[in-house]
């Protein structure tokens, strides 16, 4: 008997180690509530669970390359072929299969796998409990759930009355009352207002807007504040997040020379179209092969769009020194192009057939360059050209406002019919604007290669040549364009894709996906904790056009996502990381979010869109390792004024120093798409002593002062600028005490009070009485490194 709910203990398992009758531990098992009400289908296990955990122990060395005795474990085929010693599994005993004895270490002989840590006693049950069912293929083919294209399950009835918002709620409910559990209560309305905020916008709330919220009674107030985040200018930036992560977009090349690049302005493009909610397969196929598309031509602002949409797999690194090889580095940047693509739309390791056919997935050698031929019409060189500060790889396009870019084409429609000196005049005037204009790494196919297998991924030993395929695995094939790769992406009979990107949103609302591992859907990620939701949102999510303010509002408006994130002794033991969804989620924002809500917070920030990357306050020397030859200068740029305080999206992102605050951000020198979160002591140490903080404790004082006279108003409009809500009794008190201890010990040294005030550029007022402001900034410092100022809850 197999139950494959992951809260249960495994009574057969103890049962055969106890040496007692089956019965009886799965007696002792439900009346302890360690089992569920788990359907037939659930207790009988298939080849598809067995496959896990062959794949993960035994085709290593029973694979496809290798196949030691002959047995290759690695498909229903070949397990039940057995190897040199002849069949391996006996349908209906366990006993008398080899297989079993073999993982057991029966016989004799060695426990398998040898050399390895062996099966635990839940696998070793599980696939004895298949051979015992019959060793059956069971249909469902022996294919993996995530190759399988997701039907729409119908929505469960449950239960429970009255808590399902909208369809997510039903599965989630229903997984519940499965597992013998209820939903939390919903959040408070002030929690929520601060959740939704922070979720969609990556700002806090103002009290003005928690105000109104709370004083709106109506059924659709809730529902309202959504719409007014998802129509935020903000909510772009916040979504762009993610994206350049996945993306690996950075300001600079990487390596030694890390020239400096404009791809600012593709970033600026991604915020844009997260703003006016450009359907998602578009946004797919402009990335991919905008280029390509018809009619596009850089002469109209659509066509450059869709052109400059195209940097995505330009934003890899390029590597600049001197005793780089420019093929080689080419294919580096090809090997990167398959590898992001395959990682951000499929979730699948491709990187893995670079040298080799998949250990653990149907994915081949021939695979991998049959995708790489499709990215291999660039007519680049590998190596960055230009010299000083920036350094661009070909091909690029200039990327002007409308006005610049229009004046540039009537030059150079000019430049033809011109002759003599006035031919000169306009050649540097042509030049000039162009010296004034950003180069955007684009793609283009402009330059046709053959593409080759290459022998274990040297690009110096090619094999059989391949044309431009997608990988064997999903039937459906697509052309022989980037183009018609894209829009094979988006196809609905790719089982993927939707799959993928509705676990990327749920990862973004919820801190986890409902499968853990977003990089990978493949045999050796996790299982979906709750596969008929995720296939009810894939189905969604094409069938709406793949709107995804649509999906955003979907999940934000539920009642899963509006549970209250508190927890008890009862989760905490049943479901310690949130599986279930018993409650609301809570996790530590991102260092780029925190910093953002510090400067909001304290009034600082600049909320100016897009434009060029700003050089925000860093440690002294961030730069100066850099610095090994005399070619530039590394010294960091600092900015000044308004600059300084820009969101954190606008950061300038160096790969080969990242932000020294930044400390869970990814390093953008390879694709990453999933979140990391950290509570490292150096984090703490940041914000307690960066000037970013410091300065953001000074503002906000400084706010708090001029609002009004009384400290208490003061102490609580602080709290409530940075938590959202206001404080209880103990923490007004705690707040209190803070502000007497810190005036009176800058009473007593105003030499220390002026220094702790003058750190960070923006103004200070100094009509404020020095002493207090100072004790004020202490206290707002302190609010701002607030366990729960850093959480979203």
């Amino acid at each position: 008997m197999w139950f494959r709910s992951p809260s249960v203990r495994y009574p057969l398992g103890m049962a055969r180690a106890a040496n007692v009758p089956c019965w009886i531990a799965c007696a002792f098992a439900l009346a302890a509530g360690l089992l569920g009400p788990a359907s037939a289908a659930e207790r009988q296990a298939t080849f598809a669970d067995v496959e896990k955990v062959l794949r993960s122990h035994c085709v290593r060395c029973h694979g496809g390359e290798i196949a030691s005795g002959g047995l290759r474990l690695n498909s229903f085929e070949n397990v039940i072929k057995g190897g040199i010693s002849g069949a391996v599994v006996v349908p209906k005993s366990s006993k008398k299969s080899l297989l079993m004895a073999r993982i057991r270490g029966e016989g004799g002989k060695p426990q398998m796998p040898m050399g390895f840590t062996a099966l635990s006693m839940r696998e070793m049950d599980l696939i004895a409990d298949w051979i015992d069912a019959g060793a059956l293929a069971k249909g469902a083919a022996t294919k993996h759930w995530a190759y399988v294209k997701p039907f729409r399950p119908a929505v469960p009835t449950t239960r429970t009355k009255g808590w399902v918002k909208n369809p997510i709620d039903a599965f989630v409910l229903a997984r519940l009352e499965k597992e013998g559990l209820k939903p939390s209560p919903e959040a408070d309305r002030t929690t929520l207002i601060r959740r939704a905020t922070l979720d969609l916008t990556g700002l806090p709330p103002t009290p003005e807007e928690v105000d109104a919220f709370l004083k709106d009674k109506t059924p659709s107030a809730y529902e309202r504040i959504v719409d007014r985040l998802l129509a935020s200018p903000h909510y772009g930036e916040k979504m762009a997040l993610p994206w350049l992560d996945a993306a690996r977009y950075a300001d600079s090349n990487g390596f030694q020379q890390d020239g400096d690049t404009f791809q600012y302005v593709w970033r600026d493009w991604v915020v844009s179209a997260m703003n006016k909610n450009l359907p998602f397969d578009k946004f797919t196929m402009m990335q991919l092969g905008g280029d390509l598309m018809p009619g596009v031509t850089q002469a109209t602002r659509e066509g450059r769009d869709a052109i400059i949409a195209t940097a995505f797999n330009r934003n890899h690194m390029l590597n600049g020194e001197g005793g780089a090889i420019p093929e080689e580095q080419r294919n580096v940047g090809l090997f990167d192009r398959v590898d992001t693509t395959s990682t951000v739309w499929l979730g699948l390791t491709m990187a893995c057939t670079r040298c080799h056919d998949h250990k653990y997935d149907p994915l081949s050698q021939r695979d991998y360059f049959s995708m790489m031929a499709y990215f291999n019409n660039v007519p680049e060189s590998g190596v960055p050209e230009g010299g000083g500060q920036y350094r661009v790889g070909s091909p690029w396009v200039y990327a002007g406002d409308d006005a610049q870019m229009k004046r540039l084409f009537a030059m150079e429609a000019r430049m033809g019919a011109v002759k003599g000196p006035d031919a000169e005049k306009l050649k540097k005037d042509v030049d000039d604007l162009k010296a004034q204009l950003p180069r955007v790494m684009v793609m283009s196919d402009r330059r046709p290669r053959e593409t080759h297998v290459l022998n274990r991924g040297n690009y110096e030993e090619p094999l059989e040549k391949v044309e431009p395929s997608s990988p064997e695995l999903i039937a459906v094939k697509a052309g022989k364009s980037r183009l018609e790769l894209a829009k094979w992406i988006v196809s609905a009979e790719n089982p993927l894709t939707a799959r993928v990107q509705v676990n990327k949103y749920w990862q973004t609302f919820f801190g986890q996906g409902l499968v853990k591992t977003p990089e990978n859907f493949g045999v050796q990620g996790s299982p979906p904790s709750h596969p008929e939701l995720l296939d009810w949102l894939a189905t969604e999510f094409v069938q709406s056009g793949w709107d995804v303010k649509q999906m955003h509002r979907l999940i934000v408006t539920s009642a899963t996502y509006k549970q209250s994130s508190k927890t008890n002794a009862t989760l905490e033991k049943r479901d310690p990381d949130n599986e279930l969804l018993a409650r609301g989620a809570r996790f530590r924002m991102p260092a780029m979010v925190l910093r953002d809500v510090a400067l909001s917070s304290s009034g600082l920030i600049d909320l100016r869109i897009g434009g060029k990357p700003v050089y925000p306050y860093q440690p002294k020397g961030i730069w100066d390792g850099l610095s090994i030859t005399l070619e530039r200068d590394f010294a960091y740029p600092q900015s000044h004024g308004r600059d300084l305080y820009r969101r954190s999206l606008y950061t300038f992102w160096r790969r080969t120093a990242v932000p020294g605050n930044i400390f869970d951000a990814a390093t953008r020198q390879v694709c990453t798409v999933r979140e990391s979160r950290t509570s490292t002591p150096l984090h703490a140490l940041t914000m307690l002593n960066d000037p970013t903080w410091v300065e953001a404790g000074r503002a906000l004082a400084e706010r708090v002062m001029k609002a009004s006279k009384s400290a208490d108003e003061r102490l609580v409009l602080a709290f409530r600028l940075v938590c959202a809500r206001t404080p209880d009794k103990g923490e007004l008190d705690i707040m209190r005490r803070r502000l007497l201890a810190t005036v009176a010990y800058y009473r007593a040294r105003p030499s220390e009070a002026d220094a702790y005030l003058s750190v960070g550029e923006s103004p200070r007022d100094r009509s404020l009485n020095q002493t207090e402001h100072a004790a004020y900034a202490t206290v707002c410092h302190m609010v701002l490194n607030l366990d729960e100022a850093m959480t979203r809850e």
